[in-house]
């Protein structure tokens, strides 16, 4: 294995087509601000290495990445690559990971507009996340232990786990297809509207005008705080812990609570005939 250490380099594809070999407490950045560091490399680590510099990691197959730093100058970090692991690393700059698959992030600190963009085979471990758009168009995502921040996430996912996790997103789920959250807190406005087979279990879900226009929805053991006009033209079965502020309109299923809560079943727009029940 080659291995090449203690280096700063800045130039254009400083080590294009790498393979083989192992980067250490190298430095890629400086004047002459070059592009793709990594571009096209095969069966690499990367150890203890600072990225300042724009798509360091583009195309790369069978990698592993350790203890690793991207600024907000290292854009668009990970495009197009296959089978790879990173743990204990911070990506900061924008558009990390696009397009790629079999990669595992474990103990990572991202900051990434647009993260994770039409990828499959993802997983995220003990990391946080802060991202305005998060796995857009992605199919089979893992989550667990992640702590997420940000806007507009997980929509037209396929295939999500989510476990023991908690995530402070508006609009998250959006025609999201398959999706299961387990002990877990959700905290947004307008959850999943238009999903397909969400189950949520174990959840905390807190937020207005949650899931509407959901098929194939499934509660069991979930608690909602400050849900109004909930499930409205949902086809629903929901167990609750508590009660909701209201529900509006469910389209079909029965929604069972503690508590009976306002009941909205007026001006809907389509036939209607969700039930709302208190436990007995």
């Amino acid at each position: 294995m080659i291995e090449i250490i203690n280096q700063t380099m800045d130039e254009e594809r400083a080590l294009y087509h790498l393979t083989d070999a192992l980067v250490k407490n190298c430095n890629f950045a400086g004047p002459a601000d070059g592009e793709s560091a990594l571009k096209e490399a095969r069966n690499i680590k990367v150890e203890d290495t600072s990225f300042s510099l724009r798509y360091p990691l583009w195309h790369v197959e069978n990698f592993e990445v350790d203890g690793v730093s991207m600024d907000e100058k290292t854009r668009a970090a990970l495009w197009y690559d296959k089978d790879g692991i990173i743990r204990n690393s911070k990506l900061h700059g924008v558009k990390a990971v696009r397009e790629c698959s079999n990669i595992t992030l474990a103990g990572c600190d991202i900051e990434s507009t647009e993260f994770g963009w039409k990828s499959a085979d993802i997983t995220l471990k003990d990391t946080a996340v802060v991202s305005e758009y998060l796995f857009l168009d992605s199919r089979n995502i893992v989550l667990d232990n992640v702590k997420m921040q940000g806007k507009y996430s997980f929509q037209y996912v396929e295939n999500l786990t989510i476990t023991d996790s908690n995530l402070d997103t508006k609009d998250a789920f959006w025609h999201a297809k398959n999706v299961t959250v387990r002990d877990s807190v959700i905290k947004g406005e307008y959850l999943a509207w238009f999903s397909d087979n969400l189950t949520l279990i174990n959840c905390k879900i807190i937020g207005t005008q949650p899931l509407c226009y959901c098929t194939n929805l499934k509660l069991v053991n979930c608690t909602m705080e400050e849900a109004d006009f909930a499930f409205e033209y949902s086809d629903v079965e929901a167990d609750l812990i508590g009660t909701v502020i209201s529900v509006k309109n469910p389209k079909s299923g029965t929604i069972t609570l503690d508590e009976m809560p306002e009941v909205i079943m007026e001006d809907a727009v389509y036939d209607c005939s969700g039930r709302v029940v208190v436990r007995k």
